[in-house]
């Protein structure tokens, strides 16, 4: 199956998880792909993995926060590949705490990586997107182009301890069907995917001592007490969490031509779950 075949997506977020999921899968249709993780190694070995595949793929890593990728990675894209077909706003990680514990600094940064990172992505990359669209319109071809923003049920229902990640996965939304809006005279579907509980490293059962992962110099506890995943399991009408390549089939729905008329959606991929 190769549906995506020539199509070039970017993938924020893709050394690990469901970004790595994401962009093996596009791979595996078709796509030429950028991917991007905060580190160099994960990203570059996930880029590495798809040329080994006999797939098209190149890596350029770091913070989507920092000023200035978003202008590196579509001009990457552009220069290496030729074109910008996907965008998937996946890059992401949770700090939580109460609210009347939370600092400026926690809120600030769950806005800034869920948030303001896709709008400066998806700003980068409206002039190529114009152009392209206009050329292509003055051919008599319609050439349909996809962004997926990557929320959270959290996004929609809220959640205790995370009021500075709801609140960004909810704006995101937002972001999304105003696109969808902006660019639908451009022939782009502009989605959401918000998922339930998928089984990652930072949804992984805390065991005798929590982990953490650093991000920008951060230690950020990861993991999730065994009783509350347990707690989750039995919410699910499906029995269990999902797995990050599920969790990418998610994804790819709305990257596939079939999904040429749809536009400004939201879909959970939760196993059922709706809180």
């Amino acid at each position: 199956m190769t549906k995506l075949k020539g199509k070039v997506a970017l993938i924020t977020g893709s050394g690990r998880g469901i970004g790595r999921a994401i962009a093996l899968k596009l791979a595996s249709e078709g796509a030429r792909v950028v991917v991007n993780d905060l580190d160099a190694a994960p990203g570059d070995a996930v880029a590495a993995e798809i040329r080994d595949g006999g797939g098209e793929a190149i890596a350029i890593n770091g913070s989507v926060s920092e000023s200035g990728f978003s202008d590196r990675f579509v001009g990457a894209a552009m220069e290496t590949f030729g074109g910008l077909d996907i965008i998937i706003n996946n890059a992401g990680y949770t700090w939580d705490s109460t609210i009347q514990k939370m600092t400026d600094e926690q809120f600030q940064a769950m806005l800034d990586v869920h948030l303001v990172a896709p709008f400066r992505l998806l700003r980068a990359a409206s002039e190529p997107i114009r152009i392209m669209a206009k050329k292509e319109a003055e051919a008599g071809r319609e050439v349909f182009r996809k962004v997926v923003n990557i929320s959270s049920i959290a996004g929609l229902y809220g959640n205790a301890g995370q009021a500075s990640y709801s609140s960004a996965k909810a704006s995101l939304i937002g972001l999304t069907r105003t696109l969808c809006k902006e660019w639908g005279r451009y022939k782009v579907n502009v989605n959401c995917v918000a998922f339930g509980l998928i089984n990652t490293r930072l949804t992984q059962p805390i065991e005798t001592q929590q982990k953490t992962i650093d991000v920008a110099g951060r230690d950020i506890k990861v993991g999730v007490q065994p009783q509350m995943l347990d707690a989750m399991a039995k919410m699910i009408p499906l029995g269990r969490g999902g797995t990050p390549e599920e969790a990418a089939d998610a994804v790819y729905l709305f990257c596939s031509p079939e999904s040429n008329y749809i536009s400004g959606q939201v879909v959970v991929c939760g196993g059922g779950l709706i809180i």
